[in-house]
């Protein structure tokens, strides 16, 4: 186990979208071409499954030093109602370029932080897009908490409008890894939000942890998982940390590198989470994610309908999401479109009637080929390529690609396909990159990417 992580602990993509943000086109997208790209998509797929938004709400009051998303620092609530306003008018935009009315499947509310948002305002938002929208009849709506600053109030309007999954930052309860992410928040308000969700109704709460923080121990990670388990939550997000201070700046650099814990160190503490979570009785869901028998993702999982994007894991599916909002990412299958990342110039844009896109990517024929290879072995560790439809272009050199890691014992291949063992599960991310047409034309000189275990 330790050579093979020694081995196979590179930088590598989280793979939420293919191709990776690092190699979409140069010469990005035309707001035109992505334009006929949303319609195609919309035309496609609207009326039979609905479409998805992921609406990015920024704003924090503080800076957690572990995060990597895009984000504005701000004690400021005056700014919410502008911010709002911006973003139902980039909705405005997208509804009058088609003909029917948009019927809506899944809101996810990312951020940033979104409750760092006024109920009334919350409410504006959701109102707002459905004067122009109709409800899907299987809709699943979700949000982001931050523990320390989500009412019981906000909890009750969001459910009241559809929301019935919501997603809690927790990452650690160590006060000294809390200390080094600037993240300090007590168990009670983790558990008074966790019980204020189920009191009202939300059929789905989930916690996110994160190993690999600074200061983090084996008995850290037990001590969390130990109180998390107190509270049941229906899934469990436990992320890897992706530590990109090239990246993110001054945000990651609040604590030195040797105080991560490092390689067989950091992967010990995933198999440590991952031992205590199957004995509380969580099933490991594609990459990173545990949910209980009860919830839709573990049924998404048994019935082959898993699916990911830039919104991560989803039990549902759909060909469109738009992005809304600033930095946000829209995805219409055969393109990705990014917004403008700060909230000045996306919301000088969008008052100027522009779609607020900056760069983006048009797939070609091989890209979508890939994707769905990828797609199959994120989301359920197999994919065959016996279909015409799913043949490789180069598939001499993909199958070169994975037999050495089949050698090692990190999947099987066979006459049409290959599959992942369990125990390899920590190595999806590599496995997928043997497969990444334009990370094995172009590798990167430089480091654009987290290690992959």
């Amino acid at each position: 186990m330790t050579s093979l992580i020694q081995k196979y602990n590179i930088p590598g993509p989280r793979y939420t979208s293919y191709p990776t943000v690092p190699y979409w086109n140069k010469a990005g997208i035309s707001k035109q071409d992505w334009i006929s790209s949303f319609q195609k998509s919309f035309k496609e797929s609207n009326l039979e499954e609905g479409i998805s938004l992921y609406i990015h709400l920024p704003f924090c009051e503080s800076l957690c030093t572990f995060c990597a998303c895009h984000k504005h620092i701000t004690k400021r609530h005056e700014v919410e109602e502008d911010y709002i306003d911006t973003v139902l008018k980039e909705w405005k935009l997208y509804v009058d370029l088609v003909d029917e009315k948009p019927i809506i499947k899944e809101i996810h509310l990312g951020g940033g932080t979104p409750t760092f948002f006024a109920s009334s305002q919350l409410k504006k938002l959701i109102d707002g897009l459905f004067k122009l929208a109709d409800k899907h009849p299987k809709h699943e709506f979700s949000l982001e908490g931050h523990p320390n600053n989500t009412t019981k109030e906000q909890l009750q309007t969001l459910y009241d409008l559809g929301f019935t999954r919501i997603s809690f930052g927790v990452q650690d309860y160590d006060p000294e890894v809390q200390k080094a992410i600037h993240r300090v928040q007590p168990f009670e308000n983790v558990a008074n939000v966790t019980n204020w969700a189920r009191e009202i109704g939300y059929t789905s709460v989930s916690h996110d942890l994160i190993f690999g923080l600074p200061f983090q121990t084996k008995e850290n990670v037990i001590e969390t998982i130990r109180k998390t388990n107190q509270l049941r939550p229906d899934r469990i997000s436990f992320y890897s940390y992706a530590h990109v201070p090239w990246v993110k700046g001054v945000g990651q650099r609040g604590f030195n590198e040797q105080d991560l814990p490092k390689d067989e160190q950091k992967r010990e503490l995933y198999e440590i989470g991952k031992q205590l979570f199957s004995e509380m009785g969580y099933v490991e869901i594609g990459m990173d994610h545990f949910a209980l028998k009860t919830d839709s993702l573990y049924m998404a999982t048994q019935e082959k309908t898993l699916h990911r994007n830039f919104m991560g894991y989803t039990a549902n599916k759909t060909q469109l999401m738009i992005g809304l909002g600033m930095s946000s990412i829209s995805d219409s299958w055969y393109a990705f479109a990014q917004n403008v990342k700060t909230v000045k110039e996306y919301q000088k844009l969008v008052n100027q009637g522009e779609i607020p896109i900056f760069r983006g990517h048009l797939l070609s024929e091989e890209d979508l080929i890939v994707r769905q290879h990828i797609l199959n072995i994120m989301c359920h560790f197999t994919t065959n390529w016996k279909e015409e439809e799913k043949e490789i272009v180069d598939l001499k050199k993909q199958t070169e690609l994975l037999f050495e890691m089949a050698q090692d014992g990190l999947l099987f291949i066979n006459d049409n396909g290959i599959e992942i063992p369990e125990n390899a599960r920590p190595y999806v991310r590599n496995i997928c990159m043997a497969f990444d047409m334009h990370l094995q034309k172009n590798k990167p000189e430089t480091r654009l990417f987290s290690m992959t275990i």
